[in-house]
Order: C-alpha cells, then structure tokens, then sequence
C-alpha cells in the first residue's frame, strides 16, 4: 500500500512540476524573442532611417559603411531594398546573408518557414514594421528577418531586411530551459522526500496495526499496536483496537482461568472419590453390583483424565514461552526411542526413517516432542497388533520442517480425519478405548502456536497420515 501511495503521489508531483515548468520556460522563450526583435528593430529602425534620407552617391556609401560594420560585428545579413525588389545595398556573409538575399527575392530564407522573410517584406512595403518573430527554441529557428519600411504611409520607398542569427538567443533559451528543469528536479525530488516521509508517517501506524492483527490472530493475546504517530483518525483506531484486544484477551483469559481452575479443583475431590471407590470393593461381594463398580470406577479414571487433559490444553492455550531453535529430527530421534518399548509390548512395529539431526525448526520448547508424544500415544491406542507405524521426517518444498506419522491401522470413515482434531472427538467404534479425546488437539495447538500446522487424512489402502508443518528458523 505505501507503494501504491507513493506512486499517486509521485504522478501528481510529476503532474504538478510539468504544469509549472512548462509554461515557464515557453514564457522565457518568448520574452527572448521579444528581447531580440526590440535589439534588432532598433537597428532596423536606424538603416532605414539613413536609407530615406539618402539622396547622393555620399549617402549611399554612408549606408554601406553602416550596414557593413553592423554585418561584420553581430555577423548578421542587412539588405536594402526598393519597392521594385532591386537591391540599393547589401552587406554581410554566410546564412545570415543568405536568409536577407532570400528575403529579397522571394525565396526560403531558412528563418521560420519558406516565405517568412517574404511575408515580413511584404508587410514592410505596406509600411509595417515586423512586430512578431517565430519563438526561439534551443533547437531553431537559427536565422530570422526583420523588416523596416523605409519611409511612411504613401511615401514607402524600400524596406531593409534584417537577418539575425539566433545562436547567442537560443542558448541562452536552453542555459535557461537548463536551470528551469533543474529547479523542477530539484523540487521533484524534495517533493519526493517530503512524500515518503508522509507515506511512511500515514502507513507506520497501518503496518503496526497489522503486526498486532497477524499476532493476535497466531494466539498471542498481549499483542498490542504501539505505533503513536500518524493522523488522528488513525491513532484514535489504534486506541480502539487495544481496547478490543484487551477485552478479548480478559475474555479468553478468564476461560482459560475457568477450565485450568475447574479442573484443578475438580481432580481433588474426584481423587478422593477414587480412592473411596477403591477402598468400597472388598467389601462388595461378587455379582452385578461388584462389575457395576468396576464400571463406576473405570468412568471415575476416564474422567481423571478429561481433567488432566483440559488441564494441559489450559496450559498450552494461555502458554507465553518464546519460540526457539530446535533439531526436529533429532528429538523425533528421542521419541521414537523412548516409545519403542511400548509400542513392542502392544505388538505394533515402529519405525523412523529421514535424517537423524540437522532438520531445524522454530517453534515452542519440544514442540516437536510434545506433539510427537500424542500421535505416537493415539498409533499404539488404535494400531491393531501386526501392524507397522512409520515416522518420517523431511525437508518440505518450503523449507518448513515435515514430520509425517503413518500407520496401516483401520483409520476412520472417509470425511472424518479432519475431526479428529477437534476436541473431544473420537470414532463412534472407538468410544470404549482409553482417553479423553484432547490429544491431538492439545498437539495442534501446540503446532499453531509455533507457527505451523498439524493435518490429518486417510492412508492408502487403510490407515491415517498425520503430517506436522513446523517453520524454518
């Protein structure tokens, strides 16, 4: 977004500069050329005042000697003219002379077109002197004519054309259009800084606000945006967002105090209800009331263990311990050495296959571990004898390290393994094996929290594949 802010502003900075600069330098162009017809008309003024008032061969070689020392000083063309287009005098070289003989005799004099010097001794022959050249740019025109009338009204007898070369006026055009595009750099890129001093001053709050949203989102109920510049409506959002997020997490924090004090109060009595129950049976005799209390106390420990897991889930879910660096494989190494005995007792095999160190995650202290416990305590509950659980670990295409838990076991119903997540879920056909229904979702949260993702889905021919995502370090 600051990007895309920046750009606009870049655009209509850009926008604004070109509208400012442009007019600007084509007002100097223009004043330069005023500039230039008002030196050269003057002179103009001043041949043509000496060409009416020559009367002898002294006047004319007067006018000669004027015209000549003005072509060889200012390297321009002077050519005097009758009514009748024959030439009384003339005087200079190259194209400035080409441009006043072309003026003279109608053809292209290379000043602004091909009948410019005709049309401006045209209007001289009708008594006007030039009062318009064509504006002067760095790129042309390099020569242009100016005619005077010489005489007035009914008594114009000639004109003289000038033709002045533009080089001086049109450098100085373009030293001028220089510094113009200059300045405008100049004040585009001090717009440009002032810019994205805005843009990050208007988007830092937005960033910070964002942080806080994607570490509240991952479970980390303390998160707060900090940021305290940027406009008004933006810091009053802020305020309002951490009232939010504090309200939220005192909700959440209270529940969480709820389950983990319930079930901490809850484990006393219900030890003691055990051991009652414990302590009652030699003294029933046998018969139905004697496997009814064996049923009342297996419920009774069925429930000491919903507690103990809603305990733990309490734990993980208010948890605060930083992520740290951890060998996924090699505490999978330790876990599937420390289960083996277990899993040989309940006849199922256990194997482990990927690299035994180097696969380094983040995530909470022994995440791995923890979670590693739970699919492995879930494989030896519902593995039927005879059958292989394999731990596999790897590298994942995104760097993320994979511990991936598959079994041959009878699985669940299409559609089901997802569930198996969610708390207190169990198979219809395994409601009568020990547990209490939180082991894997106390694992995936233990997995969100660290940044990663526990899934669940059918193996093939039968059987799960619980795959754990944790992120590279």
């Amino acid at each position: 977004m600051r990007r895309r802010l920046l750009a606009v502003l870049m655009v209509l900075m850009g926008a604004a500069a070109l509208l400012l600069c442009v007019p600007l330098a084509d007002a100097y162009a223009r004043g330069r050329t005023e500039h230039l017809l008002l030196q050269r008309r003057s002179e103009a003024v001043r041949f043509a005042d000496l060409a009416d008032r020559m009367r002898t061969a002294a006047d004319r070689a007067e006018l000669s000697a004027e015209i000549g020392r003005y072509a060889e000083l200012y390297g321009a063309g002077v050519v005097v003219v009758d009514t009748a287009g024959a030439t009384v005098a003339r005087a200079g070289t190259g194209p400035a002379a080409e441009a006043a003989d072309g003026a003279a005799t109608d053809s292209d004099s290379g000043s602004g077109g091909p009948s410019a010097g005709a049309d401006a001794r045209g209007r001289a022959f009708t008594g006007r002197s030039t009062d318009r050249l064509p504006t002067l740019r760095p790129w042309g025109p390099r020569t242009v004519v100016i005619a005077e009338p010489v005489g007035r009204d009914e008594r114009v007898s000639g004109a003289v054309l000038l033709a002045v070369s533009t080089g001086a006026a049109r450098r100085d055009v373009a030293v001028r259009w220089s510094l113009i595009g200059a300045g405008a750099l100049a004040a585009f890129a001090a717009a440009a800084l002032v810019a994205a001093g805005i843009a990050r001053w208007l988007m830092r709050p937005v960033r910070d606000l964002g942080r806080a949203v994607e570490r509240l989102t991952a479970g980390s109920l303390h998160a707060r945006a900090v940021s305290d510049t940027g406009p008004p409506e933006l810091r009053h959002l802020r305020r309002h967002f951490n009232i939010m997020a504090e309200a939220m997490a005192d909700s959440i924090g209270r529940q969480r105090d709820f389950v983990a004090d319930a079930s901490h109060q809850l484990r006393n009595p219900l030890a003691t209800l055990v051991l009652q129950l414990e302590n009652v049976e030699p003294h029933i005799a046998p018969g139905p009331g004697l496997a009814e209390h064996g049923r009342a106390l297996d419920e009774a420990e069925r429930l000491e263990e919903l507690l103990d897991g809603l305990l733990a889930l309490a734990r993980v879910e208010s948890g605060t311990a930083e992520l740290s660096e951890q060998d996924v494989a090699r505490a999978v190494r330790d876990r599937v050495t420390a289960w083996a005995p277990v899993f040989r007792a309940a006849g199922v095999e256990l194997a482990v296959t990927g690299p035994a160190e180097g696969l380094w995650a983040r995530a909470l202290p022994d995440a791995a571990g923890r979670i590693l416990d739970a699919l492995l305590d879930n494989a030896v509950k519902f593995v039927p004898r005879e059958r292989r659980v394999e731990v596999r670990t790897a590298h994942g295409t995104d760097g993320c390290a994979v511990v991936r838990v598959t079994d041959d076991g009878p699985g669940v119903p299409e559609g089901q393994p997802a569930l198996l997540l969610r708390r207190f879920a169990r198979s219809p056909e395994h409601q009568n094996i020990p547990g209490s229904g939180l082991g894997l979702a106390i694992a995936d949260e233990i997995a969100r929290i660290s940044g990663g993702r526990l899934a669940v889905s059918g193996n093939e021919p039968h059987g799960l594949v619980v795959e754990l995502r944790l992120p590279s370090p």
